[in-house]
């Protein structure tokens, strides 16, 4: 069985994801070949409450060289950067592969150009409303990661506002021109009935080129 690998990264929606699960199946997805993007990796989701998960990563930051702490290890408090180290923890990083694998990843807060002109997709196996029982606790990571020294929350919250605001006036003008198009299409399909017949005769014209009708297009 032959395999064709795409140039063309996934771009995946961190927000409602549980942060390990995802973490998991994008360490197998990377070293499969695939390139990754993470978006929104602010609203990622952690399990337990959170007070608990801000204790355990205090406790992470306390880990260091005793005689010169600027030897390391370096604690990330970006909340992409802590999804990049769960993912980097689940593949052999310090092999040949491993490496070029780590290099298919690319992790954001917020989703930045040209990302945020692309499809977006989820991956149902890692969504907390799926995994979790809704009388489970959970916390963001964002909200963790600026009480433990990330400092850019309130610049990427302000970002994403105008971002939605962009998208939303690009979206209503994308369905108005959607709208123009099908009605312009329908009236030009008036003229044509005797060659969309030849057409469907000989496989041509399906359901799926088909023009629909302008009842089934939102305005």
């Amino acid at each position: 069985m032959s395999y064709k690998f795409s140039d063309k990264s996934i771009v995946i929606d961190g927000r409602g994801h549980l942060l390990g699960r995802l973490a998991s199946i994008v360490a197998k997805q990377i070293l499969s070949g695939t390139k990754v993007v993470i978006v929104r990796c602010e609203d990622l989701q952690l399990s337990g409450h959170f007070f608990r998960n801000k204790i355990k990563f205090l406790a992470h930051l306390r880990k260091r060289c005793n005689v010169n702490p600027a030897r390391g290890p370096f604690h990330f408090r970006a909340p992409s950067r802590m999804f990049w180290k769960a993912v980097r923890g689940m593949i052999p990083y310090k092999t040949r592969r491993g490496k070029i694998a780590l290099n298919r990843l690319k992790v954001f807060e917020g989703i930045p150009p040209p990302y945020d002109k692309q499809k977006r997709v989820c991956v149902p196996l890692a969504m907390k409303i799926l995994c979790l029982r809704p009388d489970r606790k959970y916390c963001q990571v964002g909200r963790v990661a600026h009480e433990v020294g990330w400092h850019y929350k309130d610049v990427v919250s302000s970002l994403e506002a105008k971002r939605k605001i962009k998208a939303r006036l690009h979206y209503n003008h994308k369905r108005r021109l959607e709208k123009i198009r099908v009605k312009a299409a329908q009236k030009c399909a008036k003229g044509t009935v005797k060659q969309d017949a030849v057409l469907k005769k000989y496989g041509f014209l399906t359901s799926e080129n088909a023009i629909k009708p302008v009842a089934a297009v939102k305005a």
